[in-house]
C-alpha cells in the first residue's frame, strides 16, 4: 500500500491532441512534476500499445536524463490515458480532446465543481485502484473516452503480471466492446479474450463460460511492460526514439492472454493474468456526439430517489443540458437531447431535438435550426472565428467526392450542389477524407451573420450569391485544421465569462439549482476572481442546513479577500448546533431514585476507532449518514472511565475531579448553565446537569431557584469524576466521560435512558459545549464488544449497531499480536475538527472524497473482521490511517514516523487513535514473535519519557452502572 504522502499522487502520462499539449498545463492548472503529455508520434500509426510504449518512454527522458529503466517503472505509480485521436464523431470537443469534455454537476452528487470535464471525474477511480496494487504493478492503461462509475472497489486486488477490470453486461452491449471468458469452474482465471464478438458467439460460449465487457482499465506489471515494450519493437531500455510498431493494446495484446488464448504469442501468454469484476459498476462511453447527451442523460438519472437529489428542478426533458451557457430559450417537452455549452443562445432562435451548440459568442440572430443540426464555433487566430456545422450522426469519415459519405444530413456533393458550388470551386476535388476537407469558414466577427449561419445549414438554402461568394472567398479549415488551429486560451476565456455570469444565477435559483450541492470553495474562487458581489442573504425560514452552507460560503469568500468572515463562520457553526439540538428530547424532570446512603457508579471502557472515523461527524453524517467499526476496552485491566454521584445534606451540587485534584461547589442556575467556560474543568458535568433536568431550560417544572429544586428533590448531589487517561488520548475519552456520568445521573435521577438515548444527549451536551464532534466517541466506549456503528442521512436516527465476532482480539492465535502503545505526544481534537468541518460545510471535493472513502472502508473492515480474517484486517488498520492522513496530514509527525518506520518489518498495519491522531497507537503485529520484537524495539527506543505499552482487554458489557 502506498503512504499517505503517496495517496492520489500517481504520474499522469496522457497523450493529447497536438495543440493541447503546450497549453495543458495552464488550462488544467496541475503540476508538471506529476502529469506528463505528449502526442502520439506524427505522420504514423502505432496502436493503443504502440502508443503506450511511447509514452513510457518519452516520459523517461522527460527531464533530459534516461533512467535506468527498471528504475524508472518502479520509481512511481503511473496512469497512461490514451486521450490524442481525432475525435472525428465527437466533434465539439475535438480541438480540446474529448477527455476535456465539460460535463454538469450530477444532480444526486455533493461536492462536484461546476468547471469539470470527464478527466477529473476518471481519475479518482484510477488512483484509487493504484492504490490497491502490489509494489511490482505500477502500470495503468486506460482510455480517455470513458467514464466508468463503481459502488465498490476490490479493497486489494489480485496479485499477477495483467489485471484487467470487467462488468457483468448483457451480450448485445458486450458484442460492441472486448470480452473476457472465464471458465464458470474457475470465474477468477481468464480463459481467453475475443474482441467484439458478435453476440450469438457470446451466447453459445455462456453455456460453459462467464462474460465480461473488457472497460479499458488494464494494470500491468513491470514484467508484463517489458513484454509490451518488445512487441513494439524495443529490447530492454535500448529506446534511441524510434517510432514504435504500430501494435494493439486489447485486440492483438489482449487476445494472446490467457489459459486458451485466441492469439498464439508465447511471450505474451506466459503471462500471468487475473480479471476483476467491478461489482455494480457502469461503464459510459463519450465517443460520439449522441453519446455525449445519452450517457450524460443516463448518469443523471442513475438515482431516482427523490431523497438523495439536492435540488427540486423538473426539466421539460430529462436530456435537456445548459452549462457554461446563457440560454434564453423557453423549453418545452418538444425540446430533447439537446446540449449547449460555452454559448449564448438568445430566443430568437429555433431549437427542436438532438443539437450540440458550442462556442458561440454573445449574438442576437434569428436562427431556425433543423432536427439533428449542430453548430460549433471554434476561435482561431487573435480575433477570428470558424464556423463549424455538422448532424449529430456525422463520422467526418469517407470521401467527400462520394454521395454516400454524410455530412448534415445529406453529403458534401449535395450541399454544394445546392449552393451551386462544385467540388473543384470548393477545393476538395483531390481530398479523400472529409476530415481533411476545407468546409468551416474563418471570418472576423463583422462578417458573420444569423443569415449566414442560416444558408449554411439550411437543407434547401434559397440562392444567395452574397453567402455563396463569402464562403468562397473566406479561408476555410477542415476538421484536423480547426483543432490544430484552436485558440484554446480565448475558447476557455469564453467559457469562463459564461460560467461567472452563471453563478449569481445559480445562487438566486438555489432551490432549484445546484449551486448549494456543489464545491463551494471553489465557487468562492470563482467569486473572488469574477470579483462577483455575494448572493443576497437568505431568508431566515430556508432549511438550516442551507443556512449553515451559505454561512460558511460567505465566510469564505470575505476570508480569503481580506474581509473577515469569522462572524459568518460562526454563524454557520451556530446553525449546526441549532439542527442538532433540535433533536433534543422533552424535557426532564429529575427525581431521586437511590437510598440516601447509596452510591450511583458509573464506568465505562474507552473505544479504539479501526475505521471510519470522521464519517461520523456532522454535517457530514446529516447529509451522507456514517459508517464505523471500534472496539470497547479496557486498559490495564479497568474501565479507565467512571462517575460517582451520591446524595449530600446541603442544598448545592458539588463536582470534584480525581485525576485533575479539583472542585467546584455550584449554587446557582446560572452556574449550571455556565458550560461555555472554557477555564472549568467541569464543563462536561454542568451539561450534564443541564440535560439531566437541574436548569429551567431544561426541566419539566419551574423552580425559583437550584435551592429550591434541590430541596424537593430530596438534597443536594455531590459528582466525581475520573478520565484515568491523558488528555488528547485519542480514546473518544471526553464524549465517554459524559456518557458515563449521563448514565449515572439516569439512574440517580429516574430518567430512564437507555444507551441509545444516553449516546444521543451525549451528542447534544457536546453541541452545547461548541466543541461539536461526532457520535462514534459515545457509542465506541458506552456500547460493549466490536461492533460496526451506522447511521443513515439526516439527524441521528436510531443507530444501527452490528457486533462482530471477537475471535481475533482474543483467540490464543491472535491476541498476543494486538499491542497498544502510549505515544506520548497528544494532540486535541477540537482545532483539528473545525478546519475539516468547514470543509465539510462547503462540500470541498477532496475532502469528500476521502470521506466517503473513509465511510466506505469501514465496511471493508467490517466485512474483513467478519471472515475472521487476520492479515486483512490488519492491512484495513492500516489502511484506516492511511486515509485518515489523506484528510488531515498532521495526523502523524516526524517522530511518530521514524517509529514506525522502525517496527515495519515486523508490523502488518498500525493507526494513531482517534480524529486527531492522539496520543494512542494500535499496532497490528505479523504475529506473537514479531510482537514481541516490537515490544522489545518500543522499550529499547521510547519515543519520550510518558511513552509505553498499555495493556488492553476486550469490554464487552460497556457502560455499567451500578450502586453500592
Amino acid at each position: 500500500m502506498q503512504n499517505a504522502q503517496e495517496l492520489n499522487r500517481c504520474r499522469k502520462l496522457l497523450s493529447l491532441p497536438d495543440n493541447l499539449v503546450p497549453v495543458f498545463h495552464d488550462l488544467q492548472e496541475v503540476s508538471k512534476p506529476e502529469w506528463f503529455v505528449t502526442c502520439d508520434p506524427q505522420g504514423q500509426k502505432v496502436g493503443s500499445g504502440g502508443g503506450t510504449a511511447w509514452l513510457l518512454a518519452q516520459d523517461n527522458q522527460s527531464n533530459g536524463v534516461m533512467m535506468d529503466w527498471r528504475d524508472y517503472l518502479s520509481s512511481s505509480k503511473k496512469i497512461i490515458i490514451h486521450a490524442g485521436g481525432q475525435s472525428r464523431r465527437l466533434p465539439a470537443y475535438a480541438p480540446s480532446g474529448k477527455i476535456l469534455t465539460p460535463i454538469p454537476v450530477f444532480r444526486w452528487s455533493r461536492g462536484q465543481r461546476v468547471n469539470q470535464n470527464l478527466l477529473d471525474l476518471q481519475l479518482p477511480l484510477y488512483e484509487q485502484l493504484m492504490e490497491s496494487t502490489s509494489p511490482n504493478v505500477n502500470t495503468m492503461i486506460v482510455s480517455g473516452d470513458v467514464l466508468i462509475m463503481a459502488p465498490e472497489l476490490p479493497p486489494v486486488l489480485p496479485q499477477a503480471d495483467v489485471i484487467c477490470l470487467g462488468i457483468w453486461v448483457d451480450a448485445h452491449l458486450a458484442s460492441r466492446h472486448g470480452v473476457f471468458f472465464a471458465s464458470r469452474h474457475h470465474p477468477a482465471d481468464l480463459d481467453f479474450m475475443l474482441q467484439k464478438p458478435d453476440k450469438a458467439t457470446i451466447e453459445k460460449l455462456a453455456a460453459s463460460h462467464l462474460f465480461m465487457m473488457d472497460i479499458g482499465v488494464w494494470l500491468l506489471s513491470d514484467r508484463a511492460v517489458d513484454v509490451l515494450m518488445k512487441k513494439c519493437g524495443w529490447n530492454g531500455a535500448a529506446f534511441d526514439n524510434r517510432v514504435p510498431e504500430y501494435y494493439d493494446l486489447y485486440s492483438t495484446f489482449g487476445t494472446a492472454l490467457g489459459q486458451n488464448p485466441s492469439v498464439v504469442d508465447p511471450d505474451v501468454a506466459a503471462l500471468s493474468v487475473a480479471i476483476v469484476p467491478l461489482e455494480g459498476g457502469e461503464f459510459y462511453h463519450y465517443g460520439t456526439s449522441a453519446e455525449l447527451i445519452s450517457s450524460t442523460e443516463k448518469i443523471q438519472n442513475r438515482v431516482q430517489d427523490q431523497r438523495s437529489i439536492h435540488h427540486h428542478r423538473v426539466k421539460p426533458h430529462p436530456s435537456l443540458f445548459v452549462l457554461n451557457a446563457r440560454a434564453e430559450q423557453r423549453w418545452d417537452e418538444s425540446h430533447h437531447h439537446i446540449w449547449i455549452e460555452n454559448s449564448h443562445v438568445p430566443a430568437s432562435w429555433e431549437l427542436t431535438q438532438n443539437h450540440i451548440i458550442t462556442g458561440m459568442p454573445q449574438n442576437e440572430w434569428a436562427l431556425h435550426v433543423p432536427d439533428g443540426i449542430c453548430l460549433d464555433i471554434v476561435p482561431v487566430e487573435e480575433y477570428r472565428y470558424c464556423i463549424r456545422p455538422y448532424h449529430i450522426n456525422d463520422r467526418f469519415s469517407g470521401n467527400p467526392n462520394d454521395s454516400r459519405t454524410a455530412w448534415m444530413n445529406l453529403s458534401v456533393v449535395a450541399w454544394l450542389q445546392q449552393r451551386e458550388l462544385t467540388l473543384v470551386d470548393a477545393g476538395l476535388d483531390g481530398v479523400d477524407d472529409i476530415q481533411n476537407a476545407p468546409l468551416f469558414p474563418v471570418l472576423e466577427a463583422s462578417q458573420w451573420s444569423g443569415a449566414f449561419v442560416q444558408w449554411m445549414i439550411d437543407e434547401v438554402p434559397a440562392c444567395n450569391e452574397a453567402f455563396r461568394s463569402l464562403w468562397l472567398t473566406s479561408a476555410r479549415l477542415s476538421a484536423t485544421q480547426i483543432s490544430a488551429a484552436a485558440r484554446l486560451d480565448r475558447l476557455y476565456e469564453q467559457r469562463r465569462a459564461f460560467r461567472l455570469e452563471n453563478l449569481p444565477l445559480l445562487a438566486a435559483n438555489h432551490h432549484r439549482s445546484i449551486f448549494y450541492q456543489a464545491d463551494l470553495k471553489q465557487v468562492a474562487n470563482d467569486y473572488i476572481s469574477g470579483q462577483l458581489p455575494l448572493p443576497a442573504s437568505l431568508p431566515v425560514d430556508l432549511p438550516l442546513v442551507t443556512r449553515m452552507q451559505d454561512a460558511m460560503f460567505r465566510s469564505e469568500v470575505l476570508r480569503q479577500t481580506g474581509n473577515g468572515g469569522q462572524a459568518e463562520e460562526t454563524m454557520a457553526f451556530t446553525h449546526l448546533r441549532e439542527l442538532i439540538l433540535s433533536s433534543a428530547h422533552q424535557k426532564e424532570m429529575p427525581r431521586l431514585n437511590v437510598y440516601t446512603d447509596q452510591i450511583v457508579w458509573g464506568r465505562s471502557p474507552v473505544r479504539l476507532d479501526l475505521a471510519g472515523g470522521w464519517s461520523d461527524t456532522p454535517p457530514f453524517c446529516i447529509q451522507n449518514g456514517g459508517a464505523v467499526v471500534n472496539i470497547a476496552v479496557d486498559l490495564n485491566g479497568q474501565p479507565p472511565i467512571q462517575a460517582f454521584v451520591r446524595l449530600s445534606d446541603s442544598n448545592d451540587i458539588v463536582l470534584r475531579s480525581i485525576d485533575n485534584g479539583v472542585s467546584e461547589r455550584i449554587t446557582t442556575f446560572d452556574e449550571v448553565g455556565d458550560y461555555t467556560n472554557v477555564g472549568s474543568a467541569f464543563v462536561i458535568a454542568r451539561a450534564a446537569l443541564c440535560l439531566a433536568g437541574f436548569h429551567p431550560r431544561h426541566c419539566a417544572v419551574p423552580f425559583a431557584s437550584l435551592q429550591e429544586q434541590l430541596m424537593a428533590f430530596g438534597g443536594g448531589l455531590e459528582i466525581s469524576l475520573l478520565a484515568a487517561v491523558p488528555k488528547g488520548s485519542g480514546l473518544g475519552t471526553s464524549s465517554i466521560l459524559a456518557a458515563t456520568l449521563l448514565g449515572a445521573l439516569s439512574d440517580f435521577c429516574s430518567l430512564a435512558w437507555d444507551k441509545q438515548t444516553i449516546c444521543h444527549q451525549t451528542l447534544l451536551l457536546e453541541q452545547m459545549l461548541t466543541t461539536g464532534g461526532g457520535w462514534q466517541d459515545q457509542y465506541g466506549g458506552i456500547i460493549g464488544g466490536v461492533k460496526l456503528l451506522e447511521t443513515q442521512p439526516g439527524i441521528q436516527t436510531p443507530m444501527s449497531i452490528r457486533w462482530l465476532p471477537d475471535h481475533l482480539f482474543v483467540d490464543y492465535q491472535y491476541k498476543d499480536n494486538w499491542l497498544l502503545y502510549y505515544t506520548g505526544i497528544t494532540r486535541v481534537a477540537k482545532n483539528i475538527l473545525a478546519e475539516i468541518v468547514r470543509g465539510m460545510f462547503l462540500n470541498e471535493q477532496e475532502r469528500l472524497m476521502v470521506l466517503n472513502r473513509i465511510r466506505h472502508h469501514a465496511r471493508e473492515t467490517f466485512d474483513a473482521i467478519q471472515g475472521q480474517d487476520y492479515a486483512r484486517t490488519a492491512a484495513m488498520i492500516g489502511r484506516s490511517w492511511t486515509l485518515n492522513k489523506a484528510l488531515d496530514p498532521g495526523t502523524t509527525s516526524p517522530e511518530i514516523d521514524a517509529m514506525v518506520q522502525r517496527i515495519s518489518d515486523f508490523a502488518i498495519g498500525q493507526k494513531l487513535l482517534g480524529a486527531g491522531g492522539g496520543g494512542y497507537m494500535v499496532i497490528c503485529a505479523k504475529d506473537a514473535h514479531a510482537a514481541q520484537n516490537i515490544r522489545q524495539i518500543l522499550i529499547d527506543n521510547p519515543l519520550n519519557n510518558r511513552a509505553r505499552l498499555v495493556e488492553m482487554s476486550i469490554n464487552r458489557e460497556g457502560l455499567q452502572v451500578t450502586r453500592s
